[in-house]
């Protein structure tokens, strides 16, 4: 197959297939790095109305754009129709200030289709042909409060009448340095409209900081046929070019700060970054260089477009210093070919007797998650001391944000949670995003595990870096899982694993696990506070801050995470330790910790206290106060599902093969009675099958019972985050004359933790569902087809755990996929996404999902996690 043949090209680096991508972020303003204020205001110090203007220091955005896989040479779309302010450079949205539920874009743009190597991609944005409301959707968002919905860009009335551009941007590679550019403008509307178009090709700004002063130089080539033609030479990636199909009028600029607007600053440069929007936008003749050289520029195109009329522009980014270039029916064939290709790659992948529908779905959802791969740059050192050329930075921020990290230093491709809401990778969404990348791409899953715990990466203590706002902060630790994962995913495929990428994780990762045993296990009772664990608001606290109650929370989900690193780690090291026998030591060394876990969070330090609820059969948090009371949270939410996800099984046929972990394992049962009710044991065909869990199978049953009722936990969309039962049952704790109190809340955040836009109070989360599934599998393999469970519970219907596992991956693929009513349960309410046929199959792959309805919520391109629909689709079809 093509595709995979590329990929193996350039895995070899015998062809660098995926030098050039989607690597461009679709926001660079309001970012971490680009803040520079004494206290940490990101959203204020670099506003939208700045981004303009104002050059970057450390990363780039764009609409629809590619960049090289450093961002040294960039290319994206503009556009105008004539009535807006500005140019639509970069797509538009509220700060994590301005909206009622947090920081949220307010375009609509899809990802309709990529390969990993990037040869094929396509995309589409819908530009209004009114004004673009800027102003209207921040007012009325901030008037409106947290029970309020968010207002969308569709309410404001600029879609009414189809009065839109779709504007379709299409990438093909002829080779991997030879990129073809397709755009299409579609006028939806009932009249002839005019836009404008502007492909535009720039330089990173690299020399302003003092570090670098080379300078590359964009400028007008001589014209090729009826081609315009932009040609540089650059350092490192030689000569280049962009050709431009029509002749169109070539715009030059540089990609500079214009201090004379944002700061009054009379003696500021001429040609600035925003000069072609005010060549445009305010007919300033005098704004471009006419000497047409420049760090940035456009070809300049307008087309007038019939209604339902497509007006094609084709431009051609090349090193090729030929004049006898590909004709233009050899473009079109180029483009052909690679289609056919990625409807090769993306069929076999597809289950047998998968409805064109699903089919559809999956794809879109691979798009997003290759779309979304962006080059990261940040170095802490230097942003925390400012650079040579720029101001000296405040002093308070050499003990804030991000202060202890000046080892981290990130300048890389990373897949992103989302290039607008999230332009920057968390460490535990990256892990979740490894697992359909396995299917597409194993090498770059691997690379992204890997990089994270490099050593300029991972912090000299053995943490991993969170997410920018708090690299310091605590995701929950499943690198180990993603690694075993991505591992068995591609020795499936290939027959034979990566074994050397199994033991550089592993030796990394004993670094994470012993940092999380100093760190995070305050008394060394085995019971871990990790923080809020990536849940956010999920608890009656904020768990990140000191506890206004003094003491500490004793935390199941923490505990619980820590079983399952045990048990993943236990796995890596088995698998090693059939070639290499010194594995089998430390393979005990985890055994013996994962044991130790489960006697502790039934019985803390010898003190009785338990995580496990006996009344009510459910795994609580227990605050643990200063006067040594100890309080269980009785909050039903997923912090008590997470034990669950501690599960392993050692089959006889691996344990039989290694004597010595077997021999000390079996001493470890026999000496520690105590322990010996955590290992259960059956034999089977001759054979032994050992169960390792936090969840023994009584445990099982009692904690499903609350799982599988749909008054609870089950939702027809999958398992949410928060029981149903506290809709009608809050739960409330008055400390100190304070009462906390947790509701079900299906949709939004009503609170402003987290900034207001994660709400883990009754949602459902496509990574902790898809961690669920797994974990019913795994405890039918080992329980088998006799142990049924009630589900729903109280429908008097039994079945096996396999059977519900598969029923809960239904559950999930079925927010994205047509019902018999045509409707898709994520776009819920709204006509124009479910009744329109220019929009009814565009797929956005939301954060989080309403927790009786599917519809989507959160970031609406989180095609990182989400995407994990697309492993449920290969591996369960619809």
């Amino acid at each position: 197959m093509t595709e995979w043949q590329r990929l193996e090209e350039d895995a070899r680096r015998e062809r660098h297939w995926k030098r050039w991508g989607p690597y461009l972020s679709e926001r660079a303003w309001g970012t971490v790095r680009e803040d520079y204020s004494p206290d940490g205001t990101a959203w204020e110090f670099f506003p939208h109305d700045h981004a303009r203007s104002k050059a970057y220091r450390w990363n780039e955005d764009g609409l629809a754009g590619f960049c090289d896989r450093h961002q040294m040479i960039c290319f994206a779309l503009a556009l105008w129709n004539g009535r807006d302010p500005i140019l639509k450079e970069r797509l538009f949205g509220l700060s994590g200030n301005e909206g009622n539920h947090g920081e949220d874009v307010k375009e609509y743009y899809f990802y309709l289709d990529s390969t990993p190597t990037h040869s094929y991609m396509r995309y589409l944005y819908k530009y209004p042909q009114a004004v673009f409301p800027y102003t209207r959707l921040v007012e009325e968002n901030r008037r409106r409060g947290r029970q309020d919905l968010e207002f969308e860009l569709l309410d404001t009335g600029v879609f009414d009448d189809d009065r839109y551009f779709d504007v379709f941007v299409e990438y093909a590679k002829a080779t991997p340095e030879d990129l073809l550019i397709r755009i299409q403008a579609v006028n939806r509307g009932p009249e002839a409209a005019e836009l404008t178009v502007l492909p535009t090709l720039w330089f990173r700004n690299t020399w302003s900081w003092g570090l670098d002063v080379r300078r590359p130089r964009l400028r007008r080539g001589d014209p090729v046929w009826d081609m315009s033609v932009i040609e540089f030479t650059h350092d490192y990636y030689g000569y280049r070019r962009l050709l431009c199909e029509g002749r169109p009028e070539l715009l030059f600029t540089e990609n500079e700060t214009n201090t004379r607007r944002l700061y009054g600053d009379p003696d500021g440069a001429r040609y600035v970054k925003d000069s072609i929007n005010d060549y445009i936008v305010h007919g300033d003749k005098d704004a471009v260089n006419p000497d047409q050289i420049g760090s940035k520029a456009s070809a300049h195109y307008v087309v007038n477009v019939e209604p339902g009329g497509t007006a094609t522009l084709r431009l051609r980014f090349t090193d090729s210093t030929a004049n006898d270039l590909l004709t233009w029916e050899a473009f079109e064939s180029v483009f052909a070919e690679r289609r056919r290709e990625a409807d090769e790659f993306y069929d076999a992948l597809a289950p047998s007797g998968l409805s064109e529908d699903a089919r559809l779905v999956q794809r879109q959802a691979f798009a997003g998650l290759l779309w979304s791969k962006q080059f990261y740059h940040y170095e802490v050192a230097r942003w925390l001391k400012g650079d040579p050329a720029g101001p000296e930075p405040p002093k308070e921020r050499l003990k804030g944000r991000n202060c202890e990290w000046t080892h981290l230093y990130n300048a890389d491709v990373i897949s992103m949670p989302d290039k607008w809401e999230y332009p920057w990778y968390a460490a535990w969404d990256l892990a979740f995003h490894c697992i359909p990348l396995a299917l597409v791409d194993p090498t770059f899953a691997k690379e992204q595990l890997i990089l994270m715990l490099r050593e300029w990466y991972m912090h000299p203590n053995g943490q991993i870096p969170a997410y920018e706002w708090a690299l310091g902060d605590v995701n929950p630790p499943v690198h180990a899982w993603a690694a075993w994962r991505v591992y068995k995913i591609e020795k499936k495929r290939k027959g034979v694993g990566d074994r050397v990428f199994l033991e550089r994780m592993f030796h990394k990762l004993l670094l994470n696990f012993t940092w999380w045993v100093n760190r995070k296990d305050a008394e060394g009772k085995n019971i871990f506070q990790g923080g809020f664990l990536g849940l956010d608001n999920i608890g009656v606290f904020d768990r990140s801050a000191p506890l206004p109650t003094g003491g500490h929370i004793e935390q199941s989900d923490a505990t619980s995470w820590m079983g399952m690193y045990c048990l993943n780690m236990l796995a890596i090291a088995l698998e090693l330790a059939k070639e290499n026998r010194a594995y089998e030591d430390v393979a005990s060394k985890f055994f013996e910790h994962f044991v130790y876990i489960c006697r502790a969070i039934n019985n803390i330090g010898d003190e009785h206290i338990e995580l496990w609820n006996r009344e009510d059969g459910f795994f609580y948090d227990v605050l643990h106060l200063p006067d040594g009371r100890n309080v269980p949270l009785k909050v039903r939410s997923m912090v008590g599902l997470i034990p669950l996800f501690a599960v392993e099984t050692l089959d006889s046929e691996l344990v039989d093969r290694l004597p010595r972990f077997k021999h000390r394992m079996q001493w470890f049962i026999e000496n520690r009675p105590d322990f010996a009710a955590h290992v259960e044991t059956q034999s089977l065909d001759g054979s032994v099958r050992r169960f390792l869990s936090l969840v023994n199978r009584r445990r099982l049953q009692k904690v499903l019972r609350y799982m599988l009722d749909e008054q609870e936990f089950l939702s027809p969309y999958g398992i949410r985050a928060l029981s149903r039962y506290h809709r009608d049952h809050p739960y409330t704790l008055s400390v100190m004359g304070v009462e906390y109190r947790v509701d079900y809340e299906p949709a939004e955040s009503a609170t402003g933790l987290f900034g207001g836009n994660s709400n883990w109070r009754g949602p459902i989360w496509f990574p902790v569902n898809y961690l669920i599934i797994e974990s019913l599998q795994k405890f039918h393999y080992y329980l088998g087809d006799g142990f049924k469970v009630e589900y729903p519970t109280g429908s008097g219907r039994l079945a096996p755990l396999n059977h519900v596992a598969a029923e809960l991956s239904r559950r999930l693929t079925h927010i994205f996929l047509r019902g018999p009513d045509g409707r898709r349960p994520v776009y819920g309410g709204t006509r124009k996404f479910q009744e329109d046929p220019h929009w009814r199959d565009l797929i956005l792959f939301y954060e989080y999902f309403h927790g009786d309805n599917g519809a989507g919520i959160g970031a609406s391109h989180q095609t990182g996690w989400t995407a994990l629909v697309a492993k449920l689709i290969q591996q369960s079809g619809e």
